[in-house]
């Protein structure tokens, strides 16, 4: 019988170093699907966070690969897919962004709006994601509350609608106001914040002597907002006008728990979601489903290779055979996953919201649809304008097959973007990424997976255009120019400088020469 509780899927967007790991630990922490939090450095013995796994992320304490967690919190079940941190990874998180119905951004409370914080709600802002703030890291000195209201409506032009307020300023976390009870929650700190922070709630009239000056504060703040009319409205979130807000600390798990009950009771459910024919797919017809991310290496003692769906309608089931949009023939599902971090199990069944690992599904890439019945293929997910280029070619020659296959496994994930032409042939493909870190990526992944030690040199390329098969011939042989052809068979003519770029297209107005979507924006 298919599982009726409802669900919740959504993503937490940051700046880098804003909490985002941690807070994904304490939300399971606090779901009590596991018992205590991981540091995210890993540092001196102590775990790295669930929802790192790459030896890279452990090392360095960023998330690089988007994680999906799955569990079940007050009968419903929670989809949280935690996405990577830094901006040289934005396709990723672009993808993620592209698999869930709301987001969290959480904001740094020292810092305020960071770039990438700003880039990646635009993202949310051209999807129509309604986003929810959580101000972080309230137990470190940091911004004045106020002041950082101010900064989200004039930065990203929503109105905050604070549902809790802190108690006690930046770095003098003592709890919070919850706005819509008017209860003090008061927190009590753990060893580490590496189990659930307790939580006492009391009336106005019970908050203790040493407690009341800051309590009195907050209450004094609370109704200025009150008459600013900053209270929540349903319709207005949804609507993308307004934007609820929490103050919390994720490394002490303080606002976890309210952050939990706001996502259940606040965020959208599952809607539909239209084809690119202009078709709709109803949460209650046929299945379908939404290939978001494709990885493999999760597990070193295996050739994995696990695509992440989002199920967008009807009811999957394991062993169904469902329609490959793309080729129009049948793929088996018998080897279906459920996924919390690196850990997988076996799923029988799925439903509407719920995030599915397809093992070794060697025909699925990103942005692939999968379905039952009525035939629906939804809106592929754009690739960014890549801003920066390497040359590869195998280190050592006799490995040459598994470099091949390597460059061909990273490129069907979206790792990088691999360009060939004749001339390269596949012997020293063009690797193009949004920041150079991916390429620290494919070093690593190349050595410690695919057992095949690259050399990367510098192509002096630095802008890319989008073209077609005459612009490409018509360009061909241009001074500081050259076009290759990306796996998806779109041409991109790339430039030395910008300036190269705008007197080519002067000089041949004749030739298709389209932007790409910047990364991150």
């Amino acid at each position: 019988m298919p599982d009726s509780r409802p669900r919740r899927t959504f993503a937490v967007i940051s700046h880098p170093d804003a909490g985002k790991s941690t807070l994904t630990e304490a939300l399971a922490l606090h779901a009590r699907v596991i018992t205590e939090a991981g540091a995210v450095h890993g540092k001196g013995g102590r775990r790295a966070t669930v929802s790192d796994w790459m030896d890279m992320e452990k090392a360095r304490g960023i998330s690089i690969t988007s994680a999906a967690l799955q569990f079940v919190y007050r009968d419903h079940v929670v989809n949280l897919v935690d996405t990577p941190g830094h901006s040289d990874f934005s396709e990723d998180t672009y993808r993620v962004l592209s698999a869930v119905d709301s987001a969290v951004m959480l904001v740094d409370a020292g810092k305020g709006l960071e770039p990438q914080t700003l880039k990646l709600f635009k993202v949310c802002a051209l999807r129509g994601i309604p986003v929810i703030t959580v101000i972080n890291k309230w137990d470190r000195p940091g911004l004045a509350a106020l002041e950082l209201m101010d900064l989200i409506e004039q930065k990203i032009k929503l109105r905050p609608t604070p549902l809790t307020w802190p108690v006690g300023e930046a770095g003098d976390f003592r709890g919070v106001l919850d706005r819509r009870t008017g209860e003090f929650v008061k927190y009590t700190r753990t060893a580490g914040g590496a189990t659930r922070a307790p939580e006492k709630r009391m009336p106005a009239g019970e908050v203790d002597e040493a407690d009341r000056p800051v309590w009195q504060d907050a209450v004094e703040e609370h109704e200025l907002l009150e008459a600013d009319g900053a209270d929540h409205d349903q319709e207005l979130f949804l609507a993308g006008t307004t934007t609820p807000v929490m103050f919390a600390s994720a490394l002490q798990n303080f606002g976890v728990a309210q952050l939990l009950d706001l996502l259940l009771d606040l965020a959208p459910a599952p809607h539909a979601t239209p084809g690119v024919d202009g078709s709709v797919r109803e949460v209650e017809d046929e299945f379908s489903a939404f290939v978001f991310k494709v990885q493999s290496g999760m597990n070193a003692a295996h050739r994995d290779r696990l695509a992440y769906a989002r199920v967008v309608s009807g009811t999957f089931e394991r062993g169904m055979v469902v329609t490959h949009a793309t080729t129009g023939k049948p793929f088996a599902t018998k080897y279906a996953q459920a996924v919390f971090g690196r850990e997988l199990s076996s799923i029988e069944e799925a439903s509407p919201g719920d995030i599915i690992g397809l093992v070794n599904a060697q025909a699925l890439r990103v942005g692939d649809t999968v379905y039952v019945g009525e035939p629906i293929e939804f809106p592929p997910v754009p690739s960014f304008a890549p801003e920066h280029f390497m040359a590869a070619s195998a280190a050592d020659v006799g490995r040459f097959k598994q470099f091949r296959k390597g460059i061909e496994q990273l490129d069907q994930e979206g790792v990088v973007q691999v360009l060939r032409s004749d001339l390269r042939g596949d012997q020293s493909p063009v690797l193009a990424a949004v920041g150079p870190m991916q390429f620290e990526v494919v070093q690593e992944r190349m050595t410690n997976e695919f057992n095949s030690p690259i050399r990367l040199s510098r192509v002096d390329y630095s802008v890319a255009r989008r073209t077609d098969a005459e612009g490409a011939a018509a360009l061909a042989g241009g001074r500081g120019t050259e076009v290759l052809q990306r796996s998806d068979g779109t041409y991109l003519a790339l430039f030395v400088d910008q300036w190269r770029a705008s007197a080519t297209a002067r000089d041949n107005p004749d030739v298709m020469l389209e932007e790409l979507p910047a990364g991150g924006a």
